[in-house]
């Protein structure tokens, strides 16, 4: 189940295709979800880099992670049609009245569900048993199709965090 993600991503993006991933501060509803689905859809149909379409994705994955993808063969990706990007998660915020940016939270797959964990807790949550160096993180620092396809959700062992905390292997 956590993998079929991957069956949601666009085959004919190249590999290569630049990817931000924005975590929500809380699982979005259903209307919520369907809501944030058209403002995606209607975001990449009409997403312009200098007055040219961009080959552009968009997705809500586990109800609570945005991901915009470019597939910049296409079309390349200026400053300008990053910032709209910006602006349409910043409106999706304030509509729902969500925290998109809050990059010292982080996010765990636990027992099937996204589980939120401030970063400054990380080291109590491990020697406490709710996170072990086999749980998957949600490593939204990733930065191409590839990278979301094959780093997206890893162990903690094998993210950046395992040099923040001590595991016990």
């Amino acid at each position: 189940m956590i993998d079929n993600y991957r069956e949601l991503l666009p085959a004919d993006f190249a590999p290569d295709s630049r990817v931000w991933v924005y975590q929500s501060s809380r699982l979005f509803m259903m209307s919520e979800a369907l809501h944030i689905e058209e403002l995606l859809n209607s975001f990449t149909a009409n997403w312009q880099s200098h007055g040219a379409p961009v080959k552009g994705y968009a997705n809500l994955f586990f109800g609570q992670f945005i991901v915009l993808m470019a597939d910049e063969r296409a079309t390349g990706v200026s400053g300008c049609s990053t910032d709209s990007s910006v602006r349409l998660i910043k409106q999706i915020e304030q509509l729902f009245n969500v925290n998109m940016f809050d990059r010292q939270m982080l996010a765990f797959m636990v027992k099937d569900k996204v589980q939120m964990l401030p970063l400054a807790q990380l080291q109590y949550a491990v020697d406490n048993n709710f996170i072990s160096s086999d749980t998957l993180y949600f490593n939204n620092l990733v930065q191409t199709k590839e990278e979301l396809e094959n780093k997206w959700l890893v162990p903690v062992k094998d993210s950046w965090l395992a040099k923040r905390v001590s595991l016990s292997l």
